[in-house]
């Protein structure tokens, strides 16, 4: 029998320090994934932990660790590693660290191809605790010798099956390997596809399973509507959405750069010759330097762009809980990528809305997103004239049982050599013990880090 879900943060087992940074960034009830990912974290059990983005799932290991890292003077080298797909999500995480670690002296770095690599290097010369990385970068210090591994008790995989979409999993295999082996291991994804369940067999002892995924992929929070669309009216379309509309802030997604160029060109002239309506447009790509992109973020945090166009390098972990419209200006190939998309609003329980624009050829792409989130999206006002009626993705499989993913939005395409900081988009809650999980060595204990006692902060 499970204990009760906390409702309170001051439910907890957290130290005061912890609790008055809690309340310093106004959390006071933890998410979900929170609630149930922090009990078991503080007693040292590995994590296999399911939840899409935008549920808090970076403070329920940030919390824990930051509750039990030992002084520099006591253990000089790296504690924890938290691995992660993009270096904006290192950004991301790296920040949440070190709000959460307000009124405590903390040493967290970031290590991220496109970030100064002498910034870095000084860094971890002088000695941090917790490391936020990107496979790449982290090999790159390891063969360099400025990141020894030998300190570390916690390792993160975050967002681990879009790590697995690049192709990560021989990095991360090669990090795994040369961290202790009596270690805890946090594995957290999205989705727990065979690639997820496989890694986690491998690597993680005996972990606690947490599920935190919604029914529905997709929240009720998140209205959904499909715009039926020929290629040449497009832009036409979009204006007229827009004008609609008018969101407050909005992300629009194209598949490619030059086509994220073009976009924004064409959105900066629509409105210049709209002054009344003084709409901030920007955009974001791989072509931008890291800086570029930086600031482009740092404007969208601090709701200084009203509309961004961009490509999915904003497809997963950027937390901007403000964005109220996504626009799939251009179908994604893969369904986990209109999730993510999608996801970027409705954050943290707030409502939101996304449109997609499907060509008159890609009729199975929303068939599949259907699939996938096992809902029908809704037909826009604005959608030409669609010629046959679909089916219920219920419907689709002769019963009203839940339609399993196919092969496609299963996310078994793996691709990139897993070694450079690359972004591959450019080139109810519930306790399962019994789950088959966990042959990682025996000699692994239960336990270990609640038997450090919180040396540091109780």
């Amino acid at each position: 029998m499970t204990s009760p879900m906390p409702e309170h943060f001051s439910e907890l087992p957290l130290s005061p320090v912890m609790q008055r940074a809690l309340a310093q960034v106004g959390w006071s009830k933890p998410s979900p994934i929170q609630a149930r990912v922090i009990p078991h974290a503080l007693e040292g059990y590995d994590i296999l932990g399911q939840a899409r983005t935008g549920t808090g799932k970076t403070a329920s290991f940030a919390i824990p660790i930051l509750e039990q890292l030992d002084p520099l003077r006591i253990h000089p080298l790296p504690q924890a590693l938290v691995l992660v797909p993009t270096r904006e999500l290192a950004h991301q995480v790296y920040g949440e660290f070190v709000k959460l670690a307000e009124g405590c002296p903390t040493e967290v770095v970031e290590v991220a191809g496109g970030k100064h690599m002498q910034k870095q290097l000084k860094a971890l010369g002088h000695g941090v605790q917790v490391v936020v990385g990107t496979p790449g970068r982290v090999i790159d210090h390891i063969e360099r010798g400025s990141l020894r591994l030998g300190g570390i008790w916690c390792v993160v995989l975050d967002e681990a099956d879009r790590m697995l979409d690049i192709g990560f999993r021989p990095s991360i295999e090669r990090i795994l390997r040369r961290c202790p082996e009596n270690r805890q291991t946090m594995l957290l994804s999205a989705t727990l596809d065979e690639r997820i369940r496989d890694l986690a067999n491998r690597y993680l002892f005996e972990p606690v399973v947490i599920d935190c995924s919604d029914k529905d992929v997709s929240v009720e929070t998140i209205e959904q509507r499909f715009i039926s669309i020929s290629q040449d009216r497009k832009q036409e379309v979009l204006f007229q959405l827009l004008e609609r509309e008018q969101p407050p802030q909005a992300i629009i997604f194209c598949r490619t750069k030059i086509g994220t160029a073009k976009l924004h060109r064409q959105l900066e002239r629509y409105y210049v010759n709209r002054p009344e309506r003084k709409v901030r447009v920007e955009t974001i790509h791989g072509d931008m330097s890291q800086p570029q992109r930086d600031e482009v973020f740092k404007a969208l945090r601090e709701n200084k762009i009203d509309i961004l166009v961009a490509t999915d390098v904003v497809g997963r972990g950027i937390d901007v809980s403000s964005i109220s419209h996504i626009i799939n200006y251009d179908m994604p190939d893969e369904c986990d990528d209109y999730v993510h998309r999608v996801g970027r609003t409705g954050r943290m329980g707030r409502s939101g809305i996304a449109f997609s624009f499907v060509g008159k050829d890609q009729g199975y792409l929303l068939t599949e997103i259907e699939q996938r989130i096992n809902r029908m999206l809704e037909k826009d006002p604005l959608s030409e004239v669609v010629g046959k009626r679909r089916v219920s993705p219920a419907a689709s499989n002769g019963s009203g049982s839940e339609v399993s993913a196919s092969p496609r939005s299963a996310g078994q395409k793996v691709s990139g050599s897993g070694v450079g900081d690359t972004d591959p988009s450019e080139s109810a809650a519930e306790v399962q013990a019994d789950l088959p999980f966990g042959t990682a060595p025996a000699s692994r204990t239960l336990g270990r880090a609640k038997s450090r006692g919180s040396v540091r902060r109780r």
